[in-house]
């Protein structure tokens, strides 16, 4: 099963220097996965339901694209569990001046069945079927090894940003930032609840406001680590997107996001975690060239230690890709 949208790329969808968003991007990227999984789980009789995402693995943004370009979202199934269903989905923009074509972004994410009768029932996924036995056992390791990173994410995800009064340029104080939403009805889903898209473009801005305060200059987004969707937006919510500056390079700038919901209206509750993840940005020159990024000054040792925290994991990443490159020019 497959499918694609296609959709040209319009002023509002980009920044001052009219690269597009990450966050429209990623909002795509979501549309096409929640259409494709929800058609495959209602594709046999029972239930009906709608697809919710539950995750979205690292995504790399592999080049920009313009104002005026045309974006192909084409979206498979590669994976199902009882309970969930992978989806890949390849990002190509087209120049339909010249014809050249460009992959943008390629993501993965995972998505749970949600009953439209009661939305806090999960369904069982129809199993796909697989050209060859091997495809399977590995997208069953990469189900498990989701599965563990969503938990381990849950259990650290506490902490919260607190204004700083008179900050210091390139603290972390200085550039953080929030923004507040009320959740309506065209944020969300048939079952009420908002579009993973949704909240991913709304993490993106948010992202873009701290890298662009840090730098100064025109910013883009890299990569975004896997987002972990722990719980579910309610339709008439409050949200606070809140970021902060947590690593840089002598290139690139890790700022982390969560999403805080606090429900009001028919079953109001306490303040909850429901979204985190981890963005990189770059800083680009009116060319387009890659600038330096001002040094992070870290003040507190929780900012020290949350530094660290970002070093290991971009070493990780230059480490992975430095891999994937000897291993393609062996080939």
């Amino acid at each position: 099963m497959a499918l694609q949208l296609i959709r040209i790329m319009r002023p509002d969808d980009a920044n001052i220097a009219g690269n597009v968003h990450g966050g429209t991007i990623l909002k795509m990227i979501e549309e096409a996965g929640a259409i494709i999984s929800t058609r495959h789980c209602n594709s046999q009789a029972g239930e009906p339901c709608v697809a919710a995402l539950a995750r979205v693995e690292r995504t790399d943004f592999l080049s920009p694209v313009c104002i005026g370009e045309v974006a192909n979202v084409s979206a498979e199934i590669t994976y199902t569990s009882r309970h969930s269903v992978e989806v890949q989905v390849n990002v190509m923009s087209e120049n339909i001046l010249t014809g050249a074509k460009k992959v943008t972004n390629k993501a993965t994410l995972w998505y749970v069945p949600l009953s439209l009768k009661n939305v806090n029932k999960v369904l069982e996924v129809p199993p796909i079927q697989y050209a060859r036995k091997e495809q399977e056992d590995e997208g069953k390791k990469r189900y498990e090894e989701q599965k563990l990173d969503r938990l381990e994410t849950k259990q650290r995800n506490g902490d919260v940003i607190f204004p700083v009064i008179n900050p210091e340029p390139h603290t972390v104080g200085y550039s953080q930032s929030s923004l507040i939403h009320l959740v309506g009805p065209s944020d969300c889903t048939l079952l009420g609840f908002v579009h993973g898209g949704v909240t991913m473009k709304l993490m993106d801005e948010v992202a873009g406001i701290v890298a662009a305060r840090h730098c100064k200059t025109n910013i883009v987004t890299a990569s975004v680590d896997a987002i972990n969707f722990h719980e579910k937006i309610k339709k008439g919510s409050v949200i606070t997107i809140s970021g902060r500056m947590t690593f840089t390079s002598n290139k690139s700038m890790e700022i982390e996001v969560f999403v805080d919901a606090d429900p009001f209206v028919d079953e109001p509750r306490e303040r909850y975690r429901a979204v985190s993840a981890f963005f990189t940005y770059v800083s680009l020159s009116k060319e387009g060239k890659p600038l330096p990024v001002p040094q992070l000054l870290t003040e507190t040792e929780d900012e020290k230690r949350r530094f660290e925290e970002g070093k290991g994991r971009y070493l990780q990443t230059k480490a992975k890709r430095q891999a994937q490159m000897q291993q393609a020019a062996r080939q």
